[in-house]
């Protein structure tokens, strides 16, 4: 993919938008996770604004790619990244988990157009990609799949099940995004589970794994070009994220993954996003 210096200008502006829009909805909500939408604000902007072959004005366009969100509580950037995209005004962000609202706490894929899956259960996502994929494949369809987890969400069983039947079937056209963030609501991965050696598992299972830092634009791009040119295995991005990014005072910080700013807090981190 063509990515000039400017674009990626732009793409960092976008990423500063999903952050900023991110926390006036968790400020609105009174409820949410806070440090994994603030991680995942660069991997959203590049998906929905350089990434996927996607249409906001015909959210059912048959030849779009699929986006599957595994760690449904991370939905605030999503949710800020279609609407600054285009699917619905960025207003209705602040109905984030309202009673009514298309704007769930986890997405729900018959409430909203452009979401392609209901999430919530962690270590789902990967056997729902696993799914669409591999209809696809009969299908003979080329269009993309790309599946965002979490790193707490690979404790679950659910997760290898479908790594094997994916990796066993070589769906190339499938892109994992893993949120390495380190973190999980009771504390550290690696003390609550230890996951290492992550990129070896998925290699034991027949994928292809890149790793990429996660908040630089350029180089998790330059990971989904890569994965781009596999075609006899699928590919997990390991995307390593500071989770509550852009807010010093809280990235890192496992206590903030589900908690949400205060009005007060709201307004300091506003600021510091912005770099007023």
């Amino acid at each position: 993919m063509n990515l000039t210096e400017e674009k990626v200008c732009k793409l960092e502006a976008y990423a500063q938008l999903i952050r900023e829009t991110s926390i006036k909805m968790l400020v609105a909500s009174g409820s949410g996770h806070t440090a994994g939408p603030l991680g995942m604000a660069d991997i959203f902007a590049a998906l929905y604004f350089h990434i996927l072959n996607h249409n906001p004005k015909n959210p059912e366009w048959d030849k779009r790619d699929r986006l599957v969100l595994s760690n449904g509580h991370i939905c605030p950037a999503m949710y800020a990244a279609m609407a600054h995209a285009g699917y619905f005004t960025v207003e209705e962000c602040l109905t984030l988990r309202k009673f009514g609202s298309r704007l769930q706490g986890h997405p729900e894929r018959s409430r909203l157009p452009g979401i392609e899956n209901t999430s919530g259960a962690l270590g789902e996502g990967l056997s729902q990609a696993a799914g669409m994929v591999y209809a696809f494949h009969m299908d003979g369809k080329k269009q993309r799949i790309y599946c965002i987890m979490s790193d707490g969400e690979q404790e679950e069983g659910s997760t290898w099940e479908a790594a094997m039947f994916i990796g066993k079937n070589k769906l190339s056209n499938l892109t994992a995004i893993l949120d390495r963030n380190n973190i999980q609501i009771s504390g550290r991965t690696e003390d609550v589970m230890p996951l290492d050696p992550l990129a070896d598992k998925y290699r034991a299972f027949n994928w292809n794994v890149i790793e990429a830092d996660g908040n630089n634009i350029s180089e998790f791009i330059q990971a989904v070009d890569d994965a781009r040119n596999i075609s006899d295995k699928p590919t997990i991005i390991i995307a390593h994220t500071i989770p509550g990014k852009g807010v010093q005072e809280i990235e890192n910080d496992y206590r903030w993954h589900g908690k949400v700013p205060t009005a007060e807090e709201g307004e300091r981190f506003l600021k510091e996003i912005r770099h007023d």
